[in-house]
């Protein structure tokens, strides 16, 4: 039996979120960038996931940036580790969202 051909992709996305009550963020943190890996059909269905996936996580995504497929940025000529392509297996392997990285934002006052 032929194995069929996935028609999932893995695409990088940056969410930014804002601040929620029990988002497991450091406290002084005024929100956070997500590195994140999400498959789907497409980007749009790939976007959906993840942000139903952060707000069941109690994130509050404010915006997404995408940054296309592998190959898409390949392509583009971004320098990618064995480890991020690693991250991007799974994520397809799983038909999951992955959140590769977290960094806090802090606002510097005075």
């Amino acid at each position: 039996m032929a194995e069929k051909k996935s028609k999932q992709k893995v695409f990088t996305l940056l969410v930014e979120v804002g601040r929620n009550a029990g988002d497991g963020l450091p406290d002084e943190a005024t929100g956070a960038a997500l590195m994140c890996y999400a498959s789907g059909v497409d980007e749009a269905e790939a976007v959906r996931e993840t942000v139903a996936i952060l707000k069941q996580a109690d994130l509050a995504p404010l915006d997404v940036s995408g940054y296309g497929t592998l190959d898409e940025r390949l392509a583009e000529g971004h320098d990618i580790s064995e480890d991020e392509q690693a991250l991007m297996d799974r994520a397809l392997e799983e038909n999951s969202v992955i959140v590769a990285q977290m960094t806090p934002f802090f606002d510097k006052v005075g």
